[in-house]
Parts: structure tokens; C-alpha cells; sequence
């Protein structure tokens, strides 16, 4: 059964197949890092938890996160199994390469491949979230100890390297069936009209949490689609 299915299930509906599971795959972003502190409360997950809870608010769904920071996809290899597929995911967001365009494209592309097709034979839908810029500059209020890194994060943005690993990493997923939830399109026709690094709460590669929203809108479309919710049903209410 597909998320979009199980969104318009009724009580008999969610006694037979259960709560909807969503599992997050990626990196620090998702991990809900912002500057040197994390915000669980607007990482894009929650937000878009609390989208689908609008429409639909007696459908348990259980927002599992199984990101960790600092790490690329080929990190999440040897722990899909037990972080991800034991959870039985109704849809998996898989969300890397702003840590992997340090490494090679081949380890991000092969890496990415065996994640997308081990998530596609366990059944549950996938969803590849295209990731947002790194900074384009290196700017006043950017954390002395990351000076260094930033001026080489710029390098790979504006040099066009991240765009290659990015651009990419979407044709692999589109070619292999996955859908793509393409913000980092979205980013760039955002940076042909401004500064694109005060998007970014860290100043390199950190989005702020106005931005954490256009990603949870993005994938609430995707998710939500074409659905008709019918809220005349939208009670599990025990009447005896």
C-alpha cells in the first residue's frame, strides 16, 4: 500500500495496515542541525509531519529519523537495515550530497544506487530530496573555526561542482524510478536574485528554517498530490 493510499484510510483502514511510517535518510540537514545547536521543531520533517496532521489528523504517522551529521551516503549503507528497513517505512526520504561533494561522484552516485534499490525491494516508496546550496561567499557571522571551510564550500558551489553531483544524483534517481523532490532547482532560481548564503543559517551549508519550510512544502506536495481527503471521516471516535 503507497502513503497516498494509507492517507485516506478510515479506523478499519488503520486497524488492517497501521500507522504510516516515514523514515529520513541524510546527513546534518536533516538531522536538524542549524547553526551549533539543533531544532527539531522546524527541521522540515516536523514541519511537514504537522502539514500532513492539517489534513489529515487522526492518521497516526510516526516521523523516524534516521539521519546523522557529518556522514555521506555511502555512511548509510552499512546501517540501512538497522536504522531504516526495520522500521517497515511506508516512505523513505533519502537526503545526501553536501557532505559527498568532498568525496568522489562515482562513491556518491554508486552509493546512492544501492540505497535507492534496496529501499525499492523492500516496497516502500522513496523519495529523493535534491539538497540546498552551499554558500556562494564567505560573509560576516560565518563561525571563525569554519572561515577555512567555507571559502572552499564556495569554491565547489560557484565552480560548479556541487552542481554536477547534485544534477546527477536527480537523473540516477529518475532513471531508477525513485521520485525527486528537486529544492536545489528551487535554490538556484533563489540565488539568481540574491545572496543565496543568508539562506544559510551557518553561513556554508545550513539552511535556515524559513528555507527548512520550502522543503517540507515541496515534499508535502509530492506526498499529498492529487489525494481527496475527505473530512467528514476524520474521527476515531469510540461510540459504543
Amino acid at each position: 500500500m503507497t502513503i497516498k493510499e494509507k492517507l485516506t484510510l478510515d479506523k478499519e483502514g488503520l486497524l488492517e495496515n497501521g500507522p504510516i511510517n516515514i523514515v529520513i535518510l541524510g546527513d546534518s540537514v536533516s538531522h536538524a542541525s542549524f547553526l551549533d545547536y539543533h531544532n527539531y521543531e522546524d527541521v522540515y520533517w516536523n514541519v511537514l509531519k504537522k502539514k500532513l496532521y492539517a489534513e489529515r489528523n487522526y492518521i497516526p504517522i510516526n516521523m523516524i529519523c534516521a539521519a546523522v551529521g557529518g556522514t555521506k551516503a555511502k555512511d548509510a549503507l552499512p546501517r540501512l537495515e538497522r536504522d531504516v528497513l526495520c522500521h517497515r517505512p511506508d516512505l523513505v526520504i533519502v537526503c545526501f550530497g553536501l557532505n559527498d561533494v568532498n568525496g568522489s561522484l562515482e562513491d556518491y552516485l554508486s552509493s546512492l544506487e544501492e540505497i535507492f534499490a534496496r529501499l525499492q525491494e523492500s516496497g516502500s516508496d522513496v523519495i529523493f530530496l535534491s539538497p540546498n546550496m552551499l554558500n556562494t561567499s564567505v560573509e560576516a557571522g560565518t563561525p571563525e573555526r569554519y572561515v577555512e571551510y567555507a571559502h572552499k564550500t564556495a569554491e565547489m558551489q560557484n565552480g560548479g561542482k556541487m552542481d554536477t553531483y547534485i544534477y546527477n544524483a536527480m537523473d540516477l534517481a529518475r532513471k531508477m524510478g525513485i521520485t525527486v523532490c528537486d529544492c536545489y532547482s528551487e535554490w538556484k532560481k533563489l540565488s539568481e536574485k540574491e545572496n543565496i548564503t543568508f539562506r544559510l543559517s551557518n553561513r556554508i551549508n545550513h539552511p535556515t528554517e524559513e528555507m527548512h519550510g520550502l522543503f517540507a512544502d515541496k515534499l508535502y506536495e509530492i506526498i499529498l498530490g492529487d489525494v481527496t481527503v475527505d473530512k467528514a471521516n476524520d474521527s476515531t471516535m469510540y461510540r459504543g
